[in-house]
């Protein structure tokens, strides 16, 4: 059975959520690849819903750096779930992350949301 297409927008808040993405560079740069176009696309739609805002980068103005909003962090449970049934029906790549879902859930997702606010708080610089 062929491999199912994940969603870009899921990717992204995934990457940003999982992997600590902030830059473009780094979504183009994924595994599972995604055009520009696209991508560019997909990040607009997701600051235009309030899952994502950006940042420029102080030491580079062209730069931009893309975090999650508190809206964009509330779908680190939701996530969570997606992950864990898939690796239930699919042969999921990352069994280290399931494995640490599966283990203690709560914990997975209070650290989700600790490196999140530590990101939040030294990007605003409080």
């Amino acid at each position: 059975m062929p491999a199912k297409k994940r969603s870009p927008k899921r990717r992204s808040v995934r990457d940003m959520m999982l992997r600590g993405f902030r830059t473009y560079k780094q979504f183009l740069g994924s595994y599972e690849g995604i055009a520009t176009n696209i991508l560019a696309d997909r990040l607009r739609k997701l600051q235009a819903h309030g899952i994502i805002t950006t940042e420029r980068d102080a030491s580079d103005g062209r730069k931009l750096f893309y975090l999650l909003t508190a809206k964009g962090i509330a779908l680190a449970p939701v996530l969570t779930e997606m992950v864990l049934w898939a690796a239930r029906h699919e042969n999921t790549a990352n069994q280290a992350l399931v494995r640490q879902m599966q283990k203690d859930k709560e914990q997975f997702l209070a650290e989700i949301r600790r490196r999140w606010a530590e990101n939040t708080i030294r990007s605003t610089g409080i």
